[in-house]
């Protein structure tokens, strides 16, 4: 990895090789021959569950060594950073391994299945003056770091309003079995891809204070496995909505769906202020639409991504040719490698995804009581 060999390497541990844990491969794979990075990112070891999967996989995808023991990878000398991509329950004992054994953690989204678990490995990582990283990977879009630009920058004005989605269609057959995604731990549509749309929203618009939500079970019961026959109740969501008022006193609504018929990334806001608006859809994510104009000829403009905004130049000089889901992923391990070389913080850290966390269980509790709920923390 990385085709500076004079610099210091910085060894790589990667648990899991599923559809995430390809894209961490590859983004470590690829960030030194498009960031100039202070050190070399190499493939050392990779585990899975059994020793021919963490074998085959390590072999494809790059990596020196393989192991079925995650523990194993976690003591190694060699293993500077620890990358978890594996399902959300085992999170916590694997962070909670690596903040004791000083590495630095790059962890999925959610943290963890409850924002108590999520707590515990923060303040592990806090105590131990780890760097921490979380994937919240739509957030390297340069299009929303424009969105953000053009917010703080008050030229649309005072925000009035803010309306985001996170909508997807990948569980609206009433055949797609249960899985970790449908379990009590899972979360269901909310935690699964409503964080993505809450972390985007905090980061725009800052915190999200209260909520009122109202979550609805689709697809009542799911094959127990892939060709059974067999069919179990499904015990969490389908989709959510959400009314919520931000910490700055903006009201907007939130909308979790991984039922959508038709849609297969539809996550997008809209925001709205005195003197204009912004829009965004990750289904065109390398164009955002501004609305400033007056009079006859008012109207959304389309704003296309090009090398004037950061780091798109990294991937391509011309604008028209446009990143892709994998390049966010890329520029996150680029900000991650940055931030383990010099010590600093990484964003969005344990700290940042426990609060999502905290969020996403404030807006679960408002559905089950039909109440408005404060999210902790926050005034």
């Amino acid at each position: 990895m990385g085709i500076e060999t004079s610099k210091p390497a910085v060894g790589i541990g990667l648990i899991g090789s599923g559809f995430m844990g390809k894209c961490h491969a590859n983004a470590f794979r690829s960030v030194g021959g498009l960031f100039d990075l202070p050190v070399r990112p190499v493939a050392e070891i990779l585990a899975d569950m059994t020793d021919e999967v963490a074998q085959r996989s390590a072999a494809a995808l790059g990596f020196k060594r393989s192991t079925s023991d995650w523990q194993k990878l976690v003591d190694d000398p060699a293993v500077d950073i620890v990358a978890i991509t594996a399902p959300n329950v085992l999170h916590e004992p694997m962070a909670l391994a690596a903040i004791a054994a000083g590495k630095t953690v790059y962890c999925e989204k959610p943290l963890s299945t409850t924002a108590a678990s999520a707590r515990k490995m923060t303040e592990a990582a806090e105590a131990a003056g780890v760097v921490t990283m979380v994937g919240f990977n739509f957030l390297r879009n340069p299009m929303i770091g424009l969105a953000r630009e053009i917010i703080t920058s008050g030229e649309i004005g005072e925000i009035t309003g803010f309306r985001g989605r996170h909508a997807e269609n990948y569980m609206s057959s009433p055949d797609v079995p249960h899985s970790f995604r449908t379990a009590i731990e899972g979360g269901g549509a909310l935690a699964d891809i409503g964080s993505h749309i809450i972390s985007m929203a905090r980061y725009l618009l800052g915190p999200i204070a209260d909520t009122c939500a109202d979550s609805h079970t689709i697809v009542r019961d799911r094959p127990v496995s892939a060709g059974s026959s067999h069919r179990a109740p499904v015990e969490v969501d389908d989709m959510t909505h959400a009314l919520v008022r931000f910490d700055s006193g903006v009201a907007g609504s939130l909308e979790a769906n991984w039922a959508a018929s038709g849609r297969t990334m539809d996550l997008s806001f809209e925001i709205t202020g005195t003197k204009g608006a912004v829009a965004f859809s990750q289904e065109f994510m390398n164009e955002l639409r501004l609305y400033t104009g007056v009079g006859a000829r008012a109207g959304f403009k389309r704003i296309e991504a090009g090398s004037q905004h950061p780091p798109y130049g990294q991937f391509c000089p011309a604008p028209g040719h446009h990143l892709g889901f994998n390049d966010l992923k890329v520029i996150e391990v680029a900000q991650l490698v940055d931030a383990h070389a010099s010590g600093g913080t990484g964003f969005p850290d344990f700290r940042e995804a426990l609060v999502v966390q905290e969020t996403v269980e404030a807006m679960q509790e408002s559905a089950r009581s039909g109440a408005w709920v404060t999210v902790p923390g926050v005034s």
